[in-house]
């Protein structure tokens, strides 16, 4: 969920169409944007955990690099992230869309990596050193740009595409791409969702995380700028690692998950055998819990992909 509370600095060439909800207020003068920013958030926060209905579990994380409001929304089961003022955020997520809209595998591949990631508790709701939902995200569609034939083009790609009219720069960061889908041509790939899953988890299991870096705009590793276990530009704001947070141990266990789901799926074990505990050890200095099964929700919805995937290829 992206606040956006000013414009001046936004350079978009192409319109910018208002939805259905759109609000305008004035703010105090004040110190600095992120002031702003941070108090606006707050008092959002305070109205949530109080007149929200359904919203729980209110956080206020003002100091974090982007200031944000983290709850969750019972009725719908959703953890929601609420930012202002983070224009290249909403950019990233138009890019997302996209993707996800390019390729039928896509949807469905994220969101049964993210399933599984979540069944093992390689992510988690609460801000750590484990990796984020985005991070993971972007290295489903990492793995997608380097398949052969490759099933996404390279943001570099998307850029070249772009006509004048679709120029975007926000705050210095170059966000520019193609949304018209009748110029983005792609490759034939028929791989079907349970390889691409099989070999997301080995392609993972080798990467070279010690020495490579994750570069989604040019689709390639490349040697790593900085020594963090785990390196991946982010895409608009280039000099920055989105998974800087992500610290050895839970790389090495990630890893090891890969492994293990790679093992298991070339050994014809069913899809469900991914959500089930692992018997890999619990990473030191992490709380240990009770393992427990995946959700039967999770379950179903992970066979329903499964099956609407082979009615697809029939």
């Amino acid at each position: 969920i992206f606040l956006v509370l000013e414009t001046t600095k936004q350079v978009c060439v192409r319109p910018q169409p208002r939805s259905g909800m759109y609000m305008e207020y004035l703010v105090k003068r004040t110190s600095s944007e992120r002031a702003v920013t941070q108090s606006v958030l707050s008092v959002i926060a305070g109205c949530l955990d109080q007149f929200g209905p359904g919203c729980v579990g209110v956080q206020k994380i003002l100091n974090a690099r982007c200031p944000l409001v983290r709850f969750a929304h019972q009725p719908s089961g959703f953890q929601c992230d609420l930012t202002a003022s983070n224009r290249v955020a909403m950019r990233s997520t138009e890019l997302l869309y996209l993707f996800g809209e390019l390729d039928a595998r896509v949807r469905p591949l994220v969101f049964t990596v993210r399933c599984w990631a979540r069944a093992h508790g390689v992510t988690s709701p609460i801000p750590g050193a484990w990796i984020t939902n985005f991070s993971l995200t972007i290295m489903v569609l990492f793995f997608l740009q380097r398949r052969n034939p490759p099933i996404l083009p390279t943001l570099d790609r998307l850029k070249e595409l772009a006509e004048p009219s679709e120029k975007c720069v926000l705050d210095g960061n170059d966000c520019t791409f193609t949304s018209d889908f009748h110029r983005i041509s792609l490759e034939t790939n028929t791989e079907t969702l349970d390889q691409l899953l099989g070999d997301f988890f080995e392609f993972y299991s080798t990467f070279i995380f010690n020495r490579m870096s994750i570069n989604f705009r040019k689709g390639k590793e490349e040697h790593k700028p900085e020594l963090h276990p785990l390196y991946i530009q982010n895409p608009f704001e280039t000099s920055l690692n989105i998974s800087k947070n992500v610290n050895s141990s839970q790389l090495e266990r990630f890893v090891t998950l890969c492994q293990e789901s790679a093992w298991l799926l070339q050994s014809g074990s069913h899809l469900n055998t991914l959500l089930l505990p692992s018997h890999i050890s619990v990473v030191r200095g992490r709380k240990k819990r009770k393992s427990q099964p995946a959700s039967e929700r999770i379950k179903g919805l992970l066979e329903s992909l499964r099956i609407k995937n082979n009615v697809q290829k029939k």
